[in-house]
């Protein structure tokens, strides 16, 4: 992780995902949802198994959601560290070229 970025919009039905790098290897999520008190644990949980599945570490993920579908969520992450990572993480056993 090199930069901060981020992807999405404030508006109904998406997800607003800012990324930034932290020392470490922690993840770190700040999640306030329309929704929170019925799918805060599963927001949580997809961006948790995006990331590793992305094989990032060592970030601060700010998510505002307003209601987004978790294909959303997932795609608007993806593209948050897509934008974040000056070499592309390596998603699904191969090096991306993007």
């Amino acid at each position: 992780m090199i930069n901060s970025a981020h992807a999405g919009t404030l508006e109904s039905s998406d997800v607003y995902i800012q990324i930034n790098p932290i020392e470490g290897d922690k993840v770190e999520i700040d999640l306030s949802s329309s929704v929170a008190e019925l799918y805060d644990d599963m927001i949580e949980e997809l961006i948790r198994d995006t990331l590793k599945e992305m094989n990032i570490s060592g970030v601060h993920i700010n998510v505002q959601d307003k209601g987004a579908l978790d294909f959303v969520i997932k795609a608007r992450l993806q593209t948050a560290v897509f934008r974040a990572c000056e070499t592309k993480p390596t998603w699904g056993g191969t090096q991306n070229e993007v």
